[in-house]
């Protein structure tokens, strides 16, 4: 038995086993994908590692990379850009957040095949950029009025697309009333007495959650895959009708919240949070510029979730689909100014350093060099697992063989 497998397996041993072989065929697309999926490997790797140059502590979203930032609407109805995923989130050092996303752009551009030069450029454009945005101590936002290059393009299209688009992709109509479709891939089917129980808890949650949509109802509700690392939480889609207003939708996800994995190996005290999912809403309002529509938590049977809206609008920058090199320049250097705005916007809040401890920190450019080859680095030990993983995947060590087959036993 590898050291590998037992760290993934002993991970991943919590989670809904028949998700988890879905969790594990998703990390075999490639060593980006991989990389995404193994957070906690990262970290704990990170800890036993020679440490990195000090840096003030700030608020991190704690699973950074190149995919981690996308578009979601406000509860100021307007569009923003900004980072997207705060599950792993907590209190750490500011390099942290910096040495993931750095590690995942010499990843995921060996990934589409760019030379070794052009990803270390990419790398010293963004921790230039980061840098010289905490110097200045002052946060930025990007919006479509605000925006540059590709991300305008991505912006713009994302305010074109309406909930009318986003129900016709998952649901159906049947007798004169929708219905969520099961034949999407991403949709599971839940059994009749959950759905009933959750139905009821999402109702009574409307009534009396100052977060909730007035005047809505649940018709209808599914399991939900998304994501990568989260892969294996239960995990929910419902379907909201409007009780006053006819022919109007809400989308409504509900996803556990498990404790951070990088929290474990980040040797920081940490927050009494209510629950987990309390956690993962706190800090993503503190970073963000403006928090994300119907952004809020609920606690059902004994475990922790977060609520959302699914949005229309809410999508990331795929960079297999860009292959303009200074597209990638543009939306790099835009992820740059971002992860310090977060920073600086979250700055001071208990436990994360000051305004000055950050802006001297984005002054000194004598850790930069520390960072970037620890990415290095990391980026050839990540590809040496993904590849001792993809091996053991095909042969179905980790239940499930390339053919889709499972061995004996499992």
């Amino acid at each position: 038995m590898s050291e590998l497998y037992q760290r993934l397996t002993d991970f991943n041993k919590d989670l809904l086993p028949d998700k988890v072989q879905l969790k594990y065929e998703a990390m075999s697309e490639n060593a980006f994908r991989f990389f995404r999926g193994t957070c906690h490997l990262f970290y704990e790797d990170l800890a036993a590692a020679e440490p990195l140059p000090l840096s003030p502590l700030a608020w991190i979203c704690g699973d950074l990379h190149i995919e981690n930032f996308g578009s979601y609407k406000a509860d100021n109805k307007l569009v923003y850009f900004d980072l997207n995923d705060f599950d792993e989130a907590l209190l750490g050092p500011a390099s942290y957040e910096t040495v993931r996303m750095v590690c995942s752009i010499f990843i995921a551009f060996d990934n589409l095949g760019f030379e070794e030069e052009k990803a270390l450029k990419m790398a010293q454009l963004f921790l230039k950029t980061y840098s010289a945005t905490l110097a200045k101590g002052k946060a930025i936002s990007i919006e479509p009025r605000t925006a540059k290059g590709i991300v305008c393009n991505f912006l713009t299209e994302a305010t074109k697309t309406t909930y009318k688009d986003l129900l016709k992709k998952r649901t159906v109509s049947k007798k004169k009333s929708i219905m969520l479709a099961l034949s999407d891939e991403r949709h599971f089917k839940l059994e009749k007495s959950l759905r009933r129980e959750l139905k009821s808890h999402i109702n009574d949650w409307i009534q009396t959650s100052s977060d909730g949509p007035y005047n809505y109802k649940v018709i209808g509700s599914v399991f939900r895959l998304a994501g990568t690392g989260s892969i294996g939480v239960n995990r929910y889609l419902f379907l909201l009708k409007s009780t006053n207003t006819k022919n109007h939708y809400l989308l409504l996800d509900m996803k556990q919240a498990r404790p951070s994995s990088a929290q474990p190996y980040v040797h920081v005290q940490q927050l009494q949070w209510e629950t987990e999912a309390q956690r993962v809403i706190s800090v993503q309002q503190r970073m963000q510029n403006v928090p994300a529509a119907l952004l809020s938590t609920t606690v059902f049977r004994d475990k922790p979730f977060i609520i959302q809206e699914l949005q229309p609008v809410k999508d990331s920058i795929k960079f297999k689909l860009l292959d303009d090199y200074r597209d990638m320049y543009q939306v790099i250097d835009d992820m740059a100014a971002l992860t310090a705005s977060a920073q600086l916007r979250s700055g001071g809040m208990q436990g994360s350093g000051t305004l000055d401890d950050l802006m001297s920190f984005g002054a000194d450019q004598g850790w930069q060099e520390a960072v970037i080859t620890y990415a290095q680095h990391y980026a050839v030990t990540v590809k040496k697992y993904y590849r001792e993983f993809l091996k053991d995947f095909k042969k179905g060590k980790y239940g499930i063989d390339s053919d889709g087959r499972k061995p004996e036993g499992i």
